[in-house]
């Protein structure tokens, strides 16, 4: 009895042994497997965050996760909202996609199978042995490249001009673009005598599109550096619109944020110690070197008008087109919008005011006049007194040609000030921006009435950067001038349009064409705007001033048709 209750005891403490023994391997062999499971999920997630920005992920099988895994997964992540686009860069989006359809890629093997002006036709229709003053004179152009093959489509950038010396007379011709290898030309033809007539293949489609590729593509073409002050101390530090640096930077925020300036932060500095700032051209192009060929000099501004390049106008008992409707602001410009004669601009639309001298100091009077832009706006300044002598001007103790300038007639309360314009402002020269004000904030801080006028113009420092800079500080502005509008709904604002300049300085980043999108651009973001409109491209084109900087004859022309919209 006793060695079967023994062996009943020693059998239960055998099975018991095995059972403990069997836990055991059981829990070893789970814990291994789950620190593989978790070490081998921590391995992979360490790579693919190192490997993100070069290849795309792949989503897991998830039954094939391990159970930790899974868990692991399953843990809420925080992320951020995706933000929806705003109104001004779906606006912004539009504009760039409409420019995009309008200037499409047009890639090319060989400078024979691009637009010779050489071999490209020009035909005069309906040609008559008289042609009066008034009449419109129509051109057709019909394309071809070096080796006479009809081009099949558009996009060539041409300029139409014509002009008579002697008279010191000329205008812009229309430019219509049937985007199938043919063009239309038509001159109105406003005086009488003999007149030129020339037709310019500034580039071909295929440098238009290289143009407009090579644009978009990047903001290394200009370089700025900023001075930062602090005592005696002065440190010289990378700035720009954009920087890409891994060092600790100083953001400069503008217009709630939509305006950004970088600079590298020196050490032992504040970011608020940046006074200066100067640009430097770099020597950065985005165009192939067969690109490169369409854009020597040889080949811009080709001569399309061949024979006949003069015709006679004659008045033709025809009677004096008598304009009555004074010019003023919010009247819609046509193309071309005048002509000048003997050196004087007129209008096509309106009767421009000509005034002497005390009309000109009595329209002035109690004006606030705020003119904000680029140097071909500050040229104003300078000419200014030459029409208003009792203008002075007024030292504010600033440097340089690019500080604040300021006109004063104390007497009759007169103010005429010029404020460049923001970043991007290009210059060898260190300008300060202790007072700096983009557009939109200098015209947000004024309250604007009847006696306050501001003219605005900004293209020739946007040319070497990305469309989408120029359109979203243009649609800034135009928000702005809306806000004016609501609190000063009689304050007048004026648009003077960008000019013409050197045809050959240059093109990749300064060329005309850069300048004529722009323009275009412009005037489409302001038209619902009851603005007036001075048009410097055509003003220019008809002078044949290809400069960048007007002669005094064009800035007093411009001045004339600013008194024309306030007096």
């Amino acid at each position: 009895m006793f060695s079967n209750i023994l062996c009943q005891k020693l059998l239960l403490m055998l099975m018991s042994l095995l059972i403990i023994t069997w836990i055991i391997f059981e829990i070893s062999e789970s814990s291994t497997k789950l620190w593989m499971a978790l070490s081998s999920s921590i391995s992979f997630h360490s790579w693919n965050t190192s490997m993100k920005s070069s290849c795309p992920e792949r989503p897991m099988n998830q039954s094939r996760i391990p159970t930790e895994t899974k868990l692991r997964e399953e843990i809420p992540k925080v992320t951020r909202p995706v933000k929806s686009p705003t109104e001004k860069e779906l606006r912004i989006r539009e504009i760039l996609e409409k420019l995009n359809q309008q200037i499409p890629p047009r890639p090319f093997t060989h400078l024979n199978t691009t637009t010779s002006a050489k071999e490209s036709r020009a035909t005069i229709l309906n040609p008559r042995g008289k042609y009066c003053k008034g009449d419109q004179l129509d051109i057709l152009i019909e394309a071809r490249d070096y080796l006479r093959n009809k081009k099949e489509y558009g996009g060539d950038f041409l300029r139409a001009r014509m002009s008579s010396p002697a008279l010191k007379a000329g205008a812009s011709g229309k430019v219509t673009d049937f985007n199938n290898g043919t063009y239309l030309v038509s001159f109105t033809l406003f005086w009488e005598g003999q007149v030129a007539l020339s037709i310019l293949l500034i580039h071909p489609s295929e440098g238009v599109s290289a143009l407009w590729r090579a644009r978009n593509q990047g903001y290394d073409r200009i370089a700025f550096k900023g001075k930062f002050v602090n005592g005696t101390s002065q440190v010289l530090a990378e700035c720009g619109l954009t920087l890409n640096s891994s060092n600790e930077l100083c953001k400069y925020l503008y217009s709630g944020g939509e305006e950004v300036f970088y600079c590298m932060k020196p050490q032992h500095m504040p970011c608020e110690a940046l006074t200066h700032v100067c640009t430097k051209q770099q020597a950065v192009s985005f165009l192939t070197d067969k690109e490169k060929v369409l854009f020597q000099k040889s080949n811009i501004g080709v001569e399309i008008m061949k024979n006949p390049k003069y015709i006679s106008v004659s008045q033709c008992n025809k009677s004096e087109e008598n304009r009555t409707e004074k010019c003023q602001i919010g009247t819609e410009i046509p193309t071309p919008s005048g002509y000048t004669f003997r050196g004087r601009w007129i209008t096509a639309q309106c009767k421009q005011s000509l005034l002497n001298s005390s009309q000109i100091n009595d329209c002035l009077k109690g004006k606030l006049i705020y003119l904000l832009g680029d140097s071909t706006l500050r040229q104003w300044i300078n000419y200014f007194p030459k029409v208003a002598k009792t203008l002075k001007p007024f030292d504010l103790h600033g440097t340089g040609l690019y500080k604040k300038h300021v006109l004063l007639d104390a007497d009759r309360h007169t103010l005429v000030e010029w404020k460049k314009h923001s970043h991007p402002f290009i210059t060898v020269q260190l300008y300060s921006v202790i007072d700096d004000g983009y557009i939109p904030q200098e015209i947000d801080r004024l309250p604007g009435d009847k006696d306050t006028v501001i003219v605005i113009t900004l293209g020739q420092h946007f040319r070497p950067f990305p469309m989408e800079l120029f359109i979203r500080r243009v649609i800034s502005i135009q928000k702005a001038i809306e806000r004016l509008f609501l609190r000063g709904p009689d304050t007048k604002v004026i648009i003077k349009a960008e000019n013409i300049r050197e045809m050959y300085l240059d093109t990749e980043k300064f060329g005309d064409f850069h300048g004529y999108i722009q323009y275009l651009t412009m005037k489409d973001i302001f038209k619902d705007l009851h603005v007036g409109i001075i048009d410097a491209w055509d003003m220019t084109i008809a002078c044949g001033s290809n400069i960048l900087h007007p002669s005094d004859e064009v800035i007093g022309n411009q001045i004339v048709m600013f008194l024309s919209y306030i007096c």
